[in-house]
């Protein structure tokens, strides 16, 4: 059928829902990919308008997966009010996939039931050893091997990032804004334990775990120190 000139076809209601589920869904591995993100990056980085995004967001939040916080101070570029910035809530993470957890649960269950802590310990540093194998080869300074420490990460799942701290403390925060294990690793801290030994080997530092997801946090974060001496 020719349509007049001026017309144009409206879509139908179950390929305007179908496309809003595909923008909310990319829209949501934005804010698990970045920890935190405004509104104008998402809205850059997808192409959609800034209408469309607050609607989006709107619709994230009123659901509880999705919550507004001010930017950081050493988050803000050039003058006036830093802009807001968006992340992901516990409950919106938790509707993320989180394959096989009961399968490995009790798995884990069996593994320390037939071979003690012990045999746990070893898994758990076996599995991350791993993940981060190949992330010596390349530069030795604790920036760029943070910064395949992550890549490995993301690669395996945990969508990280790395962010550098400056002021009296400075360093580098290795960021872990998804865990695919995190619901196995409430039960089972020694997985957490083994990711925090192995980063501290491969970066040749002490580093320190400020949150993690399994705690009830929004992200897994490591701080690595960048000086000498430094806690």
């Amino acid at each position: 059928m020719k349509i007049p000139a001026g017309l144009h076809p409206v879509p139908a209601a179950g390929a305007v829902a179908a496309h809003d589920g595909q923008t909310r869904r990319a829209i949501v591995q934005l804010l698990l990919e970045s920890g935190s993100i405004t509104a104008a990056e998402i809205g850059r980085r997808l192409g959609i308008s800034a209408a469309g995004v607050r609607r989006h967001l709107d619709a994230l939040i009123e659901g509880g997966d999705a919550e507004a916080m001010a930017a950081a101070a050493w988050q803000q570029v050039g003058r006036g009010r830093p802009a807001k910035r968006y992340r992901l809530t516990p409950a919106g993470r938790a509707k993320l996939e989180h394959t096989y957890d009961d399968l490995a649960s009790a798995a884990m269950r069996q593994l320390r039931e037939i071979g003690g802590d012990q045999a746990v310990q070893t898994f758990a540093r076996r599995r991350i050893d791993a993940i981060l194998a190949g992330v010596t080869d390349g530069p030795e300074d604790v920036e760029s091997t943070a910064e395949r420490v992550a890549d490995a990460l993301s690669k395996a799942g945990y969508a990280t990032t790395t962010t550098k701290v400056r002021g009296p403390i400075q360093g580098i925060q290795i960021c872990q804004h998804h865990c695919p294990v995190s619901h196995v690793a409430e039960e089972f801290p020694e997985l957490c334990e083994a990711e925090q030994q192995a980063m501290s080997e491969i970066l040749g530092t002490h580093v320190q775990r400020l949150a993690t997801i399994a705690n009830g946090d929004c992200a897994c974060t490591t701080h690595v120190p960048l000086n000498p001496g430094q806690p």
